[in-house]
């Protein structure tokens, strides 16, 4: 079991810096950090030099705490969501073995390391995993202080570190944070009638941990940006719900194949987790099933509802899951385990097919060469995976507990592989090829425009800020509030580029032929699949 532990701990952490930041979470994020640490001031948050408010500062804060400890890079920013997801899957492994014993307990962590939803999130810089690893807490929380062996003590510090919890959630991604818990507990004692659940949540002194740990960046924030609440809980909260001003709407059912994805090493098991599912039908007092249904069901529906999508929003329904899922591993004879490993072990064989599909791709940004070369990194993924189903197979009859771990552990470091082969598509993604060149013949001091592409990671990865033009995106509010610092027209831009001083532009490949056609005096420096660097001057021969 140490062993175990030992290795996963060395994969989950130990990869955190095999791949280059990916557009455009991972590079936002972390280039807020760099930012706030650049600046010193840890309330305002910027994003490209502009006021940034589409979310609270915690997981920006822990980011670049970690950028000052061990400097800037990869690792570092995504030092956070690791450690939430490590976490968060530990206090949920408490959670299952306070209320269904050890060997739960152990299966839970199986389960969980070896979904790919759970892996990939704790592995990518956004702030979904941030805000799940504190909502893991919550639930956590819950469960262990209404365990019927729970003293008064214990009780009320488990519900504080609920409370807590929550405060950090909200700091992380909003009310959120506060809405969800408050959904699934409604949910809960409705369908349960356990309605004195509500007298043991020790609301009046959680509310006042939540507010301590909220509240004083609300206020400095609201002080010093008047203009701040009504973005932040208006626009970011109100309308991202109910409208498509994001634009990332999608159908009542985008999550499902998204969640299944997700949880996809045990979806044979789907009809025993319905049976555990059922097993709390008739009891009284506390339903510790009943909660985590309700959590997945509650969570997985509002997300469905909102007009505002996208593939980590459902992530802190997976620990629920996970527990759900050991349930039915723990009640499983040695025939259904063998069924299981035959369904995936069929799945492993089918994807093997796909490969020369998948070394057919490519489109213009993503050429097919990066197709090729991570085609080896998938068979090896599958090779891995398969051999894992073939070990776990010769165990399943008197080792079964042995061969679920085996099968775990196979699909966790197929996954680890998989994510690892992806850095294929992150270096051209990020940029940071390119940017050797641009500080080549440019010094910190000569501007670079961003026209009509706000381009995420190379911020972070130049460690400097640009001047957008024309397409803010995501910072046109900050643009509103210090208009003096963009370019609101190709006009403008034009104008600025033929008699300013000399300058760097980075664009995609289409604003770059229609600015060469416009006979835009442009030289190229650089170049990707995704940008092109121009100078307004001739660079010095190397």
């Amino acid at each position: 079991m140490l062993l175990i532990a030992v290795l996963v701990a060395c994969a989950w952490f130990l990869t955190l810096d095999a791949r280059h930041l990916l557009r455009s979470d991972e590079g936002r994020y972390a280039e807020i950090a760099r930012e706030m640490l650049a600046s010193g001031d840890w309330v305002t948050t910027r994003y490209n030099g502009l006021k940034y408010f589409e979310k609270p500062p915690f997981q920006i804060w822990m980011t670049a705490l970690a950028f000052k400890a061990f400097g800037l890079g990869e690792w570092q920013a995504r030092l956070w969501v690791a450690i939430s997801g490590a976490a968060g899957l530990l206090v949920t492994v408490e959670a299952a073995r306070r209320w269904f014993g050890p060997r739960v307990a152990w299966l839970t962590g199986l389960v969980l390391i070896a979904s790919p939803g759970w892996n990939l999130g704790s592995h990518f810089n956004s702030l979904d995993m941030g805000v799940s690893g504190a909502l893991a807490f919550v639930l956590a929380g819950v469960l262990i202080a209404q365990h019927p062996s729970a003293s008064p003590d214990q009780r009320r510090r488990w519900m504080w570190v609920s409370w807590a919890a929550i405060g950090v959630a909200v700091l992380t991604k909003g009310l959120i944070g506060i809405v969800l818990p408050a959904l699934v507990l409604v949910v809960y004692t409705v369908s349960s009638r356990d309605f004195a659940l509500w007298r043991r949540l020790h609301v009046a002194t959680g509310l006042l941990a939540m507010l301590a740990i909220t509240e004083p960046w609300f206020v400095l924030v609201s002080q010093r940006n008047p203009e701040f609440l009504n973005f932040f809980f208006v626009h970011e909260h109100l309308q991202r719900f109910l409208s498509t001003i994001h634009h990332r709407e999608g159908a009542w059912w985008y999550f499902i194949p998204i969640g299944l994805a997700a949880f996809l090493p045990w979806l044979p098991l789907s009809t025993s987790m319905w049976g555990v599912a059922r097993s709390e039908r008739g009891s009284v007092g506390f339903r510790p099933i009943l909660l985590l249904l309700t959590w997945t069901a509650s969570i997985f529906v509002f997300f469905s509802f909102s007009s505002s999508k996208l593939p980590g929003y459902i992530l802190p329904i997976y620990p629920a899951i996970a527990i759900i899922g050991a349930l039915a591993l723990d009640k499983l004879r040695p025939p259904q385990w063998s069924r299981q490993l035959l369904i995936a072990g069929a799945f492993v064989l089918c994807a093997l097919p796909t490969l020369p599909i998948l070394a057919r791709l490519g489109s213009p940004s993503t050429p097919n060469v990066l197709y090729r070369a991570y085609v080896p990194w998938v068979g090896a993924a599958c090779v891995l995976a398969f051999v894992g189903m073939l070990v776990a197979w010769r165990l399943r009859s008197g080792h079964l507990h042995r061969s679920i771990a085996v099968y775990a552990l196979s699909f966790f470091l197929a996954e680890t592989v998989l994510m690892r082969g992806h850095e294929v598509f992150g270096r051209i993604s990020s940029g940071a090829d390119l940017v050797a060149r641009v500080e080549a013949v440019a010094g910190p001091q000569v501007p670079i425009y961003s026209v009509r592409l706000l381009d995420h990671t190379m911020l972070f990865y130049l460690r400097r800020t640009m001047v957008v033009v024309e397409e803010p995106g995501e910072l046109e509010f900050g643009t509103q509030q210090e208009p003096d610092k963009w370019l609101p027209t190709l006009d403008l831009f034009q104008s600025r580029w033929r008699s300013g001083p000399p300058a760097l532009a980075i664009m995609s490949p289409q604003t770059y032929e229609l600015l060469r056609q416009q006979r835009l005096p442009m030289t190229s420096i650089a170049a990707d699949g995704r940008r092109i660097v121009v100078a307004n001057f001739e660079p010095a021969p190397k």
